[in-house]
């Protein structure tokens, strides 16, 4: 659904605007109500979800047991600070300050479309990841087996 990388700016509000490109499919997929929680496995990054992927996700990660602490983890950064929000009538939503604090999001920013959720990510965090390389001790089986 969403896919593709644009450079974001962020306002003296903290609010940023959905690309042009992904208006329709945000209106026709969740109605402009999205849910923005943090990305537990990266730092410098957040997700953006609609409200209907975000209740499948929300529902599948308060399934987990409480009894191990890396899933009361889980259950803290992405349900404990989820926060909806809705486009306003000129296609903005505003970012939490406590969420942009955390993963270092000021002015600049990139919105990645990853299909079910965009990524927003900090502008230095991001070029950071690109500039990773995956290694010969990264590959899983399963990345072996594509064909890019």
């Amino acid at each position: 659904m969403f896919q593709g990388e644009t450079a974001i700016t962020i306002d003296e509000k903290g609010r940023l605007a959905i690309p042009t490109a992904y208006r329709d499919l945000v209106a026709r997929a969740c109605g402009n109500r999205l849910v923005i929680t943090y990305n537990p496995f990266e730092s410098g990054c957040l997700f953006l979800y609609p409200e209907k992927e975000w209740e499948r996700v929300r529902d599948a990660v308060n399934a987990l047991p409480g009894t191990l602490s890396a899933h009361r983890r889980m259950q803290r950064n992405l349900v404990g600070s989820a926060a909806p929000v809705e486009l306003d009538g000129s296609s903005r939503i505003g970012i939490p300050a406590s969420h942009r604090s955390a993963v270092g999001i000021e002015r600049r920013a990139v919105l990645l479309g990853m299909g079910d959720k965009f990524e927003l990510w900090s502008e230095q965090a991001h070029h950071a990841q690109i500039r990773q390389t995956i290694s010969d001790e990264d590959l899983s089986e399963h990345m072996l087996e594509l064909r890019l």
